[in-house]
């Protein structure tokens, strides 16, 4: 087990390598969005003793100074890799008895081993965040569990004498199980503090063989380094992200019912206005903001002011001639026609050149139709009410502007006849008009 552990470790300590490497290269020139690796070092205490219970095989434990390195592949919120490398010395005597009041007769007085070195690959589960509902947590705790190996060098005193004896180093397996705690001090480096205790694959790590595995215990203190750009992993909360995104989603939702609220009640005015500006009490086709005799009786031919014609109009038996002249009038009024985004409303820029075709309908008693078209933005329902609304506002002007009212008709088509294509702004600029067709 030794041998192919200490094989394998080799190409998985690689692979982890080579593995940053490739990401690195694919990520090149981009910002990630989270940090996931990370190196860190320590420093602190190692004890040959168990606090946990079990055999302890020398009854008076010694402080030493221990120092480690580890690289650490952050896999998700939860979960991690991390390889560890611990050096360090390892101390005890006899020189006091047992907790139960028991002396250690053991042929050993002391020993001293050198931890030469010891790896370790473990899987470290961050099992609290200080705040499941804060995105970005500045503390968690851990545990972490894994296997490695360890080399030593035991170094003994025999009882009752002084002559220090060291043994050859040698490797055996380790089984590291630990927890610790982890504060974010910055973006990219954090504070440290764990413990783990290190089960040996043998009896002779402090020289003695007493028929039960040795194990030994660090205890440190140090500070962690994120590489990269951005927030770390190991302090993100899921669920504070689907809480985050769930409130803006509600935000969102919130700020368009309040705009379709809004559309809605500017659209009721506006057929308010519209109403109001069209409304023909007594039917002479003279809207009664421009009619001048209000309650003509039905079938009454009026003028352009809505006042009953005295003089009959002349009947007409020679045939009508629109000359170019006249079709310039009209697409002159035609190309400066604007209406109020949305609205009926004519704009002042229009009325010079309408003024003009009421001047030509007046002079020639020509016969008028005006056709509304829309594009097909927005409703069907709606397109075909405003279509026919700036085809009616048209009429009233011109009536205003003294034309004959029953000479002209107005009809409105909403986006029926486009004249260009719908999936462009200029197609749709094209299909928003007013044609006007003499006869």
């Amino acid at each position: 087990m030794k041998q192919n552990f200490l094989k394998i470790f080799p190409i998985a300590l690689a692979g982890l390598i080579i593995g940053n490497s490739a990401q690195a290269q694919e990520t090149s020139g981009q910002k990630p969005a989270l940090r996931t690796w990370s190196i860190g070092v320590n420093a602190g205490a190692l004890t040959g003793i168990s606090p946990l219970g079990g055999q302890n095989d020398f009854s008076n434990w010694k402080t030493s100074f221990g120092y480690g390195l580890y690289i650490k592949k952050q896999i998700s919120p939860a979960f991690a890799l991390r390889l560890d490398g611990v050096r360090g010395k390892v101390r005890g005597d006899n020189s006091e008895t047992f907790n139960d009041g028991t002396i250690n007769t053991s042929p050993i007085a002391s020993y001293n081993t050198d931890l030469r070195y010891s790896a370790s690959l473990s899987a470290q589960v961050n099992m609290v965040n200080w705040s499941m509902f804060n995105q970005h947590n500045n503390a968690t705790l851990y545990a972490l569990a894994g296997g490695g190996f360890v080399n030593y060098a035991p170094t003994t005193v025999a009882t009752g004498s002084s002559t220090e004896v060291t043994g050859p180093a040698v490797n055996k397996m380790i089984v590291p199980v630990g927890v610790g705690a982890k504060f974010r001090l910055s973006e990219g480096i954090n504070f440290d503090l764990g413990w783990t205790i290190n089960f040996v694959d043998g009896d002779k790590f402090d020289g003695y063989a007493r028929g039960s595995n040795d194990k030994y215990n660090y205890g440190y203190a140090g500070l962690e380094f994120a590489l990269g750009k951005g927030k770390q992993l190991a302090f993100f909360s899921p669920t504070a992200a689907t809480y985050e995104e769930a409130l803006a989603a509600k935000n969102t939702a919130n700020a368009l019912k309040s705009d379709l609220d809004a559309q809605k009640a500017e659209n009721s005015k506006l057929r308010s206005e519209m109403n109001d500006l069209l409304k023909d009490s007594d039917g002479d086709g003279v809207a009664d903001k421009l009619d001048k005799c209000p309650n003509t009786p039905a079938g009454t031919v009026v003028d352009g002011s809505g006042c009953p014609i005295k003089i009959p109009a002349p009947v007409v038996t020679e045939k009508v001639i629109v000359t170019e002249a006249d079709r310039k009038v009209v697409r002159d009024a035609i190309a400066n026609l604007e209406f109020d985004l949305g609205k009926a409303t004519i704009r002042s820029k229009s009325y010079a050149t309408l003024n003009r075709v009421a001047a030509l309908l007046v002079e020639k008693n020509f016969s008028l139709k005006l056709a509304g078209h829309t594009d097909n933005t927005g409703s069907r329902e709606l397109n075909m009410r405003l279509s026919k609304e700036r085809a009616e506002s048209v009429k009233a002007y011109l009536v205003s502007q003294g034309a004959n009212a029953s000479r002209i008709e107005a009809t409105g088509y909403g986006p029926d006849q486009p004249i260009a294509t719908n999936k462009t702004a200029a197609g749709r600029q094209q299909n928003r008009r007013v044609e006007f067709t003499l006869y």
